[in-house]
């Protein structure tokens, strides 16, 4: 009979790899996911409804003994390509390296998202034969294209809006059980993302006649946007504490060694400079503090000895709480200060709403995080530095949080989207508990 861990690791084996342009996406595994969940999570699918909304992406209803208010569990199916070459294993073999504690399940998906996504099944099957009704409607809501356009989840929201449905507590993936973030602190927290930042895409243009590289003008369009975007990497956006950095720090307090607990403590006072050193103190903690811009596509022309008659440049800019599109996009005009570089604006949403760190739906994440990964773990409000499908259901319900309960070192962190991402079997298994509790908790 198969395990958790067998049936973890035969979805993790389907290549469900999603790209920007759906015309070059291999359905075929998508539809194969579907089909192995099906087969290997009978219960669920004999008690739960399911449909699919917008031809890949699952949304199940689990009946519960009231409708108002229902919790939200959700995951995505979809993964980000890998590059064969600079992984140790094969990245769909989901091998497991290593023994006991040190067990590791590699595989591309592993945490980011199927870590999650197959927890929540075993939760549901195994509470399922206990023979379990949930107080409230359960809903699972699993989107295909989460590392793309995320217009799976846009659909399913888009469902549930139409049926009236406002959920109680949404949770999707988002901080994990950490060590160390936050220097000079060693509890364990777990990293309850209460908002996340917005993302927008900038794309600049600098434009020539083109022409022989052996006669170059005095200033081609290559070296205008270098220009262009070293402006922009010497003026990086201003550092602040948004309230649900404040809040973090708050909680993490009492918990930190002097003299930072006293700085945590007077948070109000001590923004300012906490603000100044936080950007010092490695990428995480400069996220956290600033709207950050990073060029990450360059273009130009197309052989080694022809001019460029267009140089272009992609530049991410992830929002802080409280910035917004407009406003950076006219930071970014200011700080170019050439009306020859055009801008774009791409991909654009604001940073989400922030929900509450206290309340009903906080406390029942909470007492799940003590009850299924440790009593000693602190639960903190926290900034989700990169996007997810959550944002979009942040239209249907107040309470929207983002916590992947797995307990992470930072080089498994560092792993997600590069090669040989991987998650300790241990870790894995305490997580699904995590979700049963969650669920229990309605």
């Amino acid at each position: 009979m198969a395990s958790p861990v067998d049936r973890f690791r035969e979805l993790l084996r389907l290549a469900t790899v999603s790209n920007v342009d759906e015309t070059l996406t291999d359905w075929e595994p998508f539809e194969a996911f579907t089909a192995a969940i099906e087969r290997l999570y009978p219960r669920l699918h004999a008690v739960l409804e399911r449909e699919i909304v917008a031809g890949h992406s699952l949304l199940y209803r689990w009946a519960g003994a009231a409708s108002a208010e229902p919790l939200v569990l959700m995951a995505h199916i979809d993964v980000v390509p890998v590059v064969v070459e600079e992984w140790d294993t094969d990245p769909f073999a989901a091998e497991i390296v290593g023994e006991g504690a040190d067990a590791a399940i590699h595989a591309r998906g592993a945490i980011d998202d199927k870590g999650s996504l197959v927890a929540i099944l075993e939760a549901v099957e195994q509470l399922l034969a206990d023979g379990f009704t949930p107080a409230r409607d359960v809903y699972l809501a699993f989107g295909h294209n989460e590392e793309t356009a995320g217009a799976g989840a846009q659909e399913i929201v888009a469902v549930l809006r139409e049926r009236s449905v406002t959920p109680g507590l949404v949770l999707d993936e988002g901080g994990a059980v950490v060590e160390g973030v936050i220097p000079g602190v060693t509890v364990a927290t777990a990293m309850v993302g209460v908002a996340e930042r917005g993302i927008m895409t900038v794309l600049l243009t600098a434009r020539e006649g083109g022409g022989h590289a052996s006669t170059p003008p005095a200033f081609p369009a290559t070296a205008r946007l270098a220009r262009a975007i070293t402006r922009l990497h010497r003026h990086p956006f201003p550092a602040r504490l948004a309230p649900p950095v404040r809040a973090m720090f708050a909680t993490i307090a009492p918990h930190a060694p002097q003299p930072l607990r006293a700085l945590l403590s007077r948070i109000d006072l001590s923004a300012p400079l906490l603000a100044a050193v936080l950007p010092r103190l490695g990428p995480e903690m400069n996220a956290i503090a600033r709207t950050t811009a990073v060029t990450t596509q360059l273009s130009g022309a197309p052989g080694e000895n022809v001019l460029a008659t267009s140089a272009k440049a992609a530049v991410n800019i992830r929002l802080l709480t409280g910035d917004t599109v407009a406003a950076a996009t006219d930071r970014v005009r200011r700080v170019i200060a050439d009306d020859a570089v055009e801008i774009e604006v791409r991909h654009a949403s604001d940073p989400s709403p922030v929900s509450p760190w206290r309340g009903p739906a906080w406390r029942r994440i909470a007492t799940a995080v003590a009850s299924a990964l440790g009593e000693d773990i602190v639960t903190t409000p926290y900034l989700q530095l990169g996007a997810s499908d959550s944002r979009w259901f942040t239209a249907i319900s107040a309470n929207v949080y983002r916590f992947t309960p797995f307990h992470l070192t930072r080089e498994e962190r560092d792993a997600l989207h590069s090669h040989n991402e991987r998650i300790r079997v241990d870790t894995w298994l305490r997580g699904i508990g995590f979700y049963r509790d969650l669920i229990r908790g309605s």
